[in-house]
């Protein structure tokens, strides 16, 4: 089950960063206003928000029985990285992206909507940039 978890974690990751990439993009595209905010916007903020709620969820079980958390190694990187850091920037990440999407649905004008988006599901694409587990990294190096 763990091994499952992982890997649907980890290539569903992709799935959110490209619906990420793809509403900031939108959002940003349409900030003059001269193209409105369509129902196609809307699912695509929707689906956006549903996959990286999806990746929590995963997240989450994978938590609370992934060996890699362990709060009583907080000295070692790895055991730090994933029991706090990565934990902590995702769920700020994700919060942002949900008020981004609760905002904008409250917007009246389509201007507003589309810059709301864009503000907040950038800076949520930019957290999750920040605090995936990429192979490249001295993994668990801290960010701060």
């Amino acid at each position: 089950m763990y091994t499952g978890l992982v890997h649907a974690h980890s290539g569903l990751r992709w799935l959110a960063l490209l619906l990420l990439l793809a509403s900031v993009g939108v959002a940003i595209s349409k900030w003059q206003g001269r193209s409105g905010y369509t129902d196609g916007n809307r699912k695509l903020y929707l689906f956006t928000l549903i996959s990286v709620h999806l990746q929590l969820v995963i997240g989450l079980l994978l938590y609370f029985i992934s060996p890699k958390v362990d709060l009583s190694l907080m000295s070692e990187k790895l055991y730090r990285f994933y029991s706090v850091e990565h934990i902590t920037g995702m769920l700020i990440a994700i919060v942002l992206i949900t008020i981004g999407y609760s905002r904008s649905k409250r917007a009246t004008d389509n201007v507003t909507k589309q810059r709301l988006v864009g503000i907040f599901y950038g800076l949520g694409l930019l957290l999750i940039l920040a605090f995936i587990p990429w192979p490249f990294r001295n993994l668990g190096a801290g960010l701060f």
